[in-house]
This record gives structure tokens, C-alpha cells and sequence, in this order.
């Protein structure tokens, strides 16, 4: 039963792998996260009318916020659980399938990949006005002025910032959840539900302030093994990895958030870049700390490059962790 339940979890870490790196996430496909946003529009929708006072809005949004946060984490993993075990019980390659098809969801290699080469490909015609026009799709600044080495800049830092939350987190909870009965899909899908949650909530600035502060502090939480662990793979991928940490020692700690800002300088260290500075949101100038070493623009190969990163990185841990569990078990029988 053992030796099942050992080659189990790798066909499901490797099936997900395959998965997401063929096929991703079609636009038109239903998907896990869907359902979290309504879930989560919804509950804000309910609690912003039903806090009207300056003081009920601040003490009850915060409670709410909370509760929030954890009813969508814990309830992710147990829907996920549960559908998987159900799908089980009816046939064992059901809930295979199952659990391969909701781990692959929580992994956001190929839309990443396919986002960043959405906006490179009319950069590469000259066609600066649908590059902005597609790269607003993606992030949450104003795209409309940019120019191409701005263009350019976005898209690496969104490869970079996404890399941890969108790809190595939900990988990292995935191989911490194959060695727990629950399994890797629930755990990853916890994850997800905190990252997105993080992503649609946690603001500091209005109305956001009180009901998302708890989403933030749990996905910050979450999201700081993994991110580490993420920097120390780029920065031994890179060739340089005294160079890449002594920059992110030096860069990221002015970053406000704990865990993008080590990210984005990670790669920017690995590849002989810079990222920040000036950048624009709904009107609102923002200037974001300067981060690595401008030894080279940032071109479309460098945001290649990036992916490329994530790609290795990607299967530098699930071959270890195969590998590793595979040499355990052999200790074990032997």
C-alpha cells in the first residue's frame, strides 16, 4: 500500500506537470479560480453593505476579513479533498485524473509563458500600440503611454513576480501535501485560494484596507518558504549565486512587500537587470524601489530568458523531490 500510495503522488506531481506545460489554462475552460472569485466578490459585496459606520466598518470588515480567509482556505482544500476522495471511491483512475486535472489548475506555468509571448509578439512586429493594448490584460498599471522598454520592463517583473505565487508556491505546497494523507492537489489548492484572495483583497487602500488585511498577512505567510527557496534555486542557476544574494540582501528589503520584491530581484540579479521605478495605477504615480544592476536592457530574450528560469526551476524541484522520495524508499527496502 505504501509503494502505491509513493508512486501515486509522483504520477499525480508529474501528470500535473505535463499537464499545465500542454495544455495550461484555456480561457474558456472552467476553473478553480473562478469559483473563489465569485465566492469572494459576493462575501465583500454582502459585508461592504452590511458595515455602513465608520466604526462597524473597521471592526466588522477586519472580523470579516478573517473569517473570510479562512472559510475560502480550509474550504478549498476540503472541497478539493473531498471531490477527490468521492471520484476515488467510484474508480481509482477517476480520482487520478481528477487530482491531476485540479493540481495542474493551481499552476500557472503556461499561462504565464503564453501571457508573456502575448505581448512580446506584436513588440517583435513593431506594433507598439497592441503591445500595450495586450499587456493590460495582464497587469494592474496604466499601459496606455508606455513605451516599449516600459513594455518590456512590465513584462518581466509580471514573469518575475508571478513566478513564486503563480508557479514555485502552489508546486511547493503540492510536494508538501503528496507527503501528508490530504494529498498534493488540496494543499495546493489552499494556496491558490490565498494567493487569490491576496490578489482580488489585500489592499492597503480603500475599501480594501480592513477586509483584506488578513488575506495579505495569511498569503505573505504562506508565500515566504517558497519564495526563499526560489531565490536560492535562481541564484544557483544563475552561475552566481554570492552575486544574486548579496544583490537581493542589498535591493529587496526596500521593496514594502515581503516576498515580491526578493522575487523580482532574484531574476533581475540572475539576468543582469534592473526593475522598478516609475510606474502609473488608475492615475496614481507610484515609484517603486530600483532593483539589481542595469549590465543589459531588458530585451525579449531576457524575458525569455526569465521563463526559461522558471522552467528549470520548476523541474528542479520536482526532480529532486521524485528522486529523493524514490532513494528513500529504496534505503528503506533495502
Amino acid at each position: 500500500m505504501t509503494e502505491l500510495t509513493d508512486s501515486y503522488a509522483a504520477i499525480v506531481l508529474m501528470g500535473a506537470a505535463g499537464l499545465d506545460f500542454w495544455v495550461g489554462d484555456p480561457w474558456h475552460w472552467p476553473h478553480p479560480v473562478q469559483g473563489m472569485g465569485w465566492l469572494i466578490r459576493q462575501y465583500t459585496d454582502l459585508m461592504f453593505q452590511a458595515t455602513k459606520s465608520a466604526t462597524a466598518s473597521a471592526i466588522g470588515l477586519t472580523g470579516a476579513g478573517i473569517l473570510l480567509t479562512i472559510l475560502l482556505v480550509v474550504g478549498s482544500a476540503a472541497v478539493g479533498w473531498g471531490l477527490i476522495t468521492l471520484a476515488r471511491g467510484l474508480h481509482p483512475g477517476l480520482g487520478l485524473g481528477l487530482e491531476i486535472i485540479l493540481l495542474a489548475s493551481c499552476l500557472a506555468g503556461r499561462s504565464l509563458r503564453d501571457a508573456a509571448e502575448d505581448v512580446l509578439a506584436p513588440l517583435g512586429a513593431g506594433d507598439v500600440p497592441a503591445a500595450r493594448q495586450r499587456l493590460s490584460r495582464y497587469v494592474g498599471r496604466d499601459t496606455q503611454n508606455l513605451q516599449e522598454p516600459d513594455i518590456l520592463r512590465a513584462v518581466f517583473e509580471t514573469v518575475a513576480e508571478n513566478s513564486v505565487d503563480g508557479i514555485m508556491g502552489p508546486l511547493f505546497y503540492a510536494l508538501v501535501g503528496a507527503a501528508t494523507p490530504l494529498g498534493s492537489a488540496p494543499l495546493a489548492l489552499a494556496y491558490k485560494a490565498a494567493s487569490t484572495l491576496d490578489s482580488m483583497v489585500g489592499y492597503r487602500e480603500a475599501p480594501y484596507t480592513h477586509i483584506g488585511w488578513c488575506s495579505a498577512k495569511v498569503e505573505d505567510g504562506l508565500t515566504w518558504l517558497p519564495c526563499r527557496l526560489t531565490v536560492l534555486t535562481l541564484a544557483l542557476l544563475s552561475g552566481h549565486p554570492g552575486r544574486v544574494i548579496k544583490r537581493c540582501r542589498r535591493d529587496a528589503v526596500a521593496d514594502p512587500s515581503p516576498n515580491s520584491g526578493w522575487s523580482e530581484c532574484a531574476y533581475a540579479a540572475s539576468l543582469g537587470v534592473q526593475v522598478g521605478g516609475t510606474n502609473v495605477y488608475r492615475g496614481v504615480v507610484k515609484v517603486k524601489p530600483l532593483m539589481g544592476d542595469p549590465v543589459r536592457p531588458i530585451t525579449p530574450e531576457v524575458v525569455r530568458a526569465a521563463l526559461e528560469l522558471n522552467r528549470l526551476s520548476f523541474l528542479l524541484w520536482l526532480g529532486v523531490s521524485v528522486c529523493g522520495w524514490g532513494l528513500w524508499k529504496a534505503l528503506q527496502l533495502y
